[in-house]
């Protein structure tokens, strides 16, 4: 006899409450395995897919997608027994696994959506929930790969065959969707013969974006940073050419690629070894300042979902290969949606390389608790004095945004002084190593 056993939200770690449903990879009827993911759901750090730790057939879901669920709440029931044993082809009594990549020592079971014949305990299946997350063409499939994007149509009610994708290959991105509601909401000439249009009302109505999710920790967190850290910036420019000379000869030499974001890394963790307040945090329930022995760096990427910083674990320990490789890793997972919560926290230092948008420089807020981040601009062609002659160099401005509680000015300048100098003559960084 078929026994069945529900499933609840687990805890997702990093003091997560609650989560938000996106999109669910199952229907009530289809067959499970143990460790089979089974929704997709998005935290205040990231988006992840959730396994289910029993084998079965699905009788029930609980939360149409958008629906934000509390920890320990009800996700779906599951049908386990001797004949869903047979079905799912395996054991059903349950791994005990909460996360993908969190307690399991082993791959999870590859996805099946096998429709079961009938119901496990017999009764009529579950009505239908939501409509599918993208509305499909009479030629086929709308080409919206982003659950975020689908989600906000569906929210405002977007038919998106309706639209024109400006991504790759036609791909509808969420700029796409925003600009139809913007068009939605302008209102369309008025002809001659109209009656005249009444005043407009001081409030108009507009896009509302909440504020949660990913969105919504990163607008919390950087309201926290202006609350409680006194910030101070200081900044110089620094002449790049023999930097981006020695990473053109060090690619030349064969062998994986170097990253200049790796080169930075290098050169950051070379100057925290240096200037170790800048790698601290303040306790202000102490009243100390704690400085950290492992600078586990924090970058800056610019994803679909928003702003995130990914963490490179030990990167004092780490060569410019093994950044490279880190930095790649990382950002591929961010802008995939992929990140897990451990690969989002725990940071001890930004990079924020903001020269990729194409500007010069910039005040950025601290990555709360860090006490510091280094900024670095674009790299152009700029008149430099050279060995006493005018010339034409590569030229970086270079800031740093610091706790004034954990140093002053002097340990800051100290600081961004190495750094730029490492920049100017990259022998210098071989004195450390």
């Amino acid at each position: 006899m078929a026994q069945v056993l529900e499933f609840k939200l687990p805890d997702l770690g990093e003091g997560l409450t609650e989560a938000e449903i996106v999109r669910w990879l199952v229907q009530v009827g289809d067959v499970v395995a143990v460790d089979q993911p089974v929704v997709e759901v998005e935290t205040a750090k990231a988006m992840v897919e959730v396994p289910c730790p029993y084998g079965g057939v699905v009788t029930a879901r609980f939360g149409e997608e958008g629906t934000e669920l509390p920890v320990g709440a009800p996700l779906l029931t599951v049908a386990v027994g001797p004949q869903t044993s047979q079905a799912t082809g395996g054991d059903t009594e349950g791994s005990g696994n909460v996360l993908v990549g969190y307690g399991t020592s082993e791959a999870p079971a590859r996805r099946r959506r096998v429709r079961a014949t009938s119901p496990a305990n017999g009764t009529a299946k579950e009505p239908a929930l939501a409509p599918a997350a993208a509305p499909v063409h009479a030629e086929g499939p709308v080409p919206v790969i982003s659950p975020l994007v689908r989600r906000l149509a569906r929210d405002n009610d977007i038919d998106l065959r309706q639209l024109s994708g400006s991504g790759p290959d036609g791909l509808i991105l969420r700029a796409d969707v925003e600009g139809a509601l913007r068009a939605r909401a302008t209102p369309a000439p008025a002809s001659a013969a109209a009656e005249p249009a009444a005043p407009l009302s001081p409030i108009r109505n507009g896009i509302r974006i909440p504020l949660k999710g990913v969105r919504g920790a990163v607008a919390d967190k950087l309201s926290r940073s202006r609350r409680e850290i006194p910030d101070a910036t200081c900044w110089v420019d620094a002449d790049a050419t023999e930097l981006m000379r020695a990473r053109a000869a060090m690619n030349a030499a064969g062998g994986p690629k170097i990253s200049l974001l790796a080169l930075l890394a290098r050169i950051t963790t070379a100057a925290l070894a240096r200037f170790p307040e800048l790698n601290s945090y303040v306790d202000t329930g102490a009243r100390e300042v704690v400085q950290l022995d492992q600078v586990h760096l924090g970058f800056a990427a610019q994803t679909e979902r928003g702003l995130v910083v990914p963490v490179v674990r030990d990167a004092h320990a780490r060569d410019a290969e093994s950044l490279t490789a880190e930095f790649a890793r990382l950002t591929e997972s961010a802008r995939a949606g992929k990140l897990t919560p451990g690969e989002l926290t725990g940071g001890t230092f930004t990079l924020n390389n903001y020269g990729v948008f194409g500007v010069d420089g910039s005040t950025p807020i601290i990555n709360h608790p860090e006490a510091a981040m280094l900024g670095v601009g674009r790299i152009i062609p700029k008149p430099w004095v050279h060995e006493g002659e005018l010339a034409v160099r590569q030229v970086v401005q270079l800031s740093l945004t610091f706790d004034h509680r954990v140093c002053d000015g002097g340990t800051a300048g100290g600081f961004l002084r190495y750094v730029a100098d490492c920049v100017e003559h990259p022998a210098v960084l071989l004195r450390t190593l």
